[in-house]
């Protein structure tokens, strides 16, 4: 079930800095640096597991798998993105009893046509703001626990402008939302009007290379928003440092100068201790 830390953390004023994970090594390392919440990227989802790009072609099934073991293996709250509900309103049902179920402490929903398209990517487009009304309240209703939060996200700034944004986003607040999540701001006005305009609290997304202003948590939290992620950090930094590691081993042939976590670190974050451990118990059985 969720983890009621994340709720509590909001209401209490504290900043959420969520970094991406994709997969359980992500999931192990960024779980054991104190982070207040994890973020499952449904982009590094899609690349780590299917090698594809995040243009809902993940399914709903694909998706809780994963969501479910990271979950599982962390001891952060998790927040989860769930693409558009994977369909309509039974779907939205399906999928925020499957998330809750799975240990899951926030599922973000977002209002794109099907298929879904990355944020920060051309070509989105956006369902009636009534339909995402009706998946926000049946989102709320479907949870068994408050605790669950929802974040409802609107993709319209990019091809409606930020006045349709600001408006789906303060009918989604009004559904019954926990969070609020205005995707791809273009500017820092932009981000603060948001902060101006949503009664309720806000995120953020944290995007290299994306649309929006990379600005650090300290300034995020100052003019108003409750929490931050960044999905891409993660695969971007390991993406990098394979290459790096990679090109080092076919251009030289030796690896004596490449820049790789301690082995024996690394499998004890594995939990190689608990096999040594068990190893040594029954050696003599």
């Amino acid at each position: 079930m969720a983890n009621p830390k994340l709720k509590q953390m909001i209401a209490a004023g504290e900043f959420i800095t969520a970094p991406g994970v994709f997969d359980m090594i992500s999931t192990l390392v960024a779980d054991r640096m104190g982070f207040p919440a994890l973020y499952v990227t449904g982009y590094g989802v899609s690349a780590s597991h299917l090698g594809l790009p995040d243009a809902g072609i993940m399914t709903y099934t694909d998706m809780e798998t994963r969501v479910r073991r990271i979950a599982e293996g962390a001891t952060t709250p998790v927040i989860a993105d769930a693409d558009t509900g994977y369909g309509g309103l039974l779907n939205v049902r399906h999928t925020v009893r499957g998330y809750e179920a799975a240990g899951v402490s926030a599922i973000q929903i977002e209002d794109q046509e099907y298929p879904k398209k990355c944020g920060h990517t051309p070509g989105r487009r956006v369902v009636p703001l009534e339909d995402m009304v009706s998946k926000i309240k049946v989102a709320v209703d479907s949870r068994s626990s408050s605790d669950f939060l929802i974040i409802a996200r609107t993709d319209s700034r990019t091809s409606l402008g930020i006045d349709e944004a600001l408006r789906r986003g303060e009918a989604f607040a009004e559904a019954g939302a926990d969070v609020v999540f205005i995707e791809a701001p273009e500017t820092v006005e932009e981000m603060q009007m948001i902060n101006d305009r949503i009664g309720a609290p806000t995120l953020a997304n944290m995007v290299s290379g994306g649309k929006t202003p990379i600005l650090s948590s300290a300034k995020l939290h100052e003019i108003g928003f409750s929490i931050a992620i960044h999905p891409a950090l993660g695969f971007l930094a390991v993406g990098q440092a394979l290459k790096a590691a990679y090109g080092e081993l076919l251009e030289t042939g030796d690896v004596a100068n490449a820049q790789l976590d301690n082995f024996g670190e690394f499998s004890k974050l594995m939990g190689f201790e608990d096999v040594w451990e068990f190893d040594r118990k029954w050696a003599e059985v």
